[in-house]
């Protein structure tokens, strides 16, 4: 038997006030897609009318790809898209996630316990912390919902209402705030006929004249997230991340090369503190964090069953196998409040 204390651990680096790191386990738990669902939407329902014949040889090469059972992102980066093809894919990318989206919205007006994450952000405003700082890879609005549901103001690179305009984060203030640094986009970010980067509130289906803003993967990711608005919502990520005193991981992969470099300097130099709590972790998790190159980690994955956690921590040599569900946002609540 282990004398592994994870409910310490877990309490130690909680009460360091965590920056909250929602990768798409944490929208998959509502049940939003993920990117095996995304890659059959996308072949089953992408618009290819009218493109050119070389167009359409790379749209079945893409769907080629995808049916070998190549995962989304590698299949982007494999095959080469026009400019007007990833239009096309990122239409049919935001009209699934937003109908999704505007579906768990719906839910949530009757179900006032719906989101783990409004208890989380209750629970850590009842210390003196003013500001707490989420950074996610995430399209969806779940994060936003958790906010509202829990009556706190949430700023993520617009002004309020209902036609946002872009705004630094010294032009919002309140008593208590939950930044949002969406680094791929967000589902109510739009282009807009002038050319800039406004956001409108959840809307059904794209306006005439107006482009989506979320980033799909593939190479055209880090193109455009050099541009607006993505360049300094990463900055902003980065400063919160920088900053961090601990770090509390939710569904969260470590597949993205525009936030984990900066977490793992942390923790390997400064051995800053990291909880991961995921469905099952992903082997670059695992290849990060297991491996040695963290110093203080505790990492929790579902078991056998949805009642059975395993738990990984720096503080023992081999893995605990826990007779409760601790490795979702629900039960990681119970070891901590």
């Amino acid at each position: 038997m282990s004398d592994l204390n994870f409910e310490k651990q877990a309490q130690d680096y909680y009460y360091k006030a965590p920056l909250i790191i929602l990768g798409s386990g944490a929208s998959a738990a509502h049940g939003m897609s993920g990117m095996g669902a995304l890659a059959k939407h996308l072949v089953a329902h992408t618009d290819i009318a009218g493109l050119s014949d070389p167009e359409i040889e790379a749209w079945k090469k893409f769907c080629l790809v995808l049916k070998d059972g190549v995962d989304l992102e590698s299949a982007l980066h494999r095959v080469a898209v026009s400019e007007e093809l990833t239009s096309r894919i990122i239409k049919t990318t935001w009209s699934l996630i937003n109908s999704e989206d505007i579906q768990i919205f719906q839910q949530s007006l009757q179900n006032q316990a719906m989101f783990p994450l409004s208890r989380l952000l209750r629970h850590m405003f009842k210390s003196s912390l003013t500001k707490i700082n989420i950074v996610t890879t995430n399209y969806d609005r779940l994060a936003e919902y958790a906010c509202d549901q829990e009556g706190v103001h949430h700023y993520a690179g617009f002004t309020h209402g209902f036609f946002r305009q872009r705004a630094a984060p010294n032009e919002i203030t309140s008593a208590r705030r939950v930044n949002i640094w969406k680094v791929h986009g967000s589902l109510d970010w739009f282009k807009s006929p002038l050319e800039d980067i406004v956001a409108l509130s959840n809307i059904q289906g794209i306006p005439a004249n107006y482009k989506p803003e979320i980033v799909t993967p593939g190479t055209q990711k880090y193109q455009t997230t050099h541009l607006e608005p993505y360049r300094s919502i990463i900055n902003n990520a980065d400063l919160a991340i920088t900053a961090a005193n601990s770090y509390l991981c939710i569904g969260y992969g470590f597949n993205d090369e525009h936030i984990q470099p900066n977490i793992m300097s942390k923790c390997q130099r400064q051995n800053t503190p990291i909880t991961i709590i995921t469905r099952s972790l992903s082997d670059a998790a695992r290849k990060l964090l297991l491996d040695g190159k963290a110093q203080n980690y505790l990492a929790i994955e579902r078991g056998a069953t949805d009642d059975q956690s395993i738990v990984y921590s720096s503080l023992n040599k081999t893995s605990v196998t826990v007779e409760k569900n601790i490795w979702s946002l629900e039960g990681y609540l119970s070891l901590i409040m």
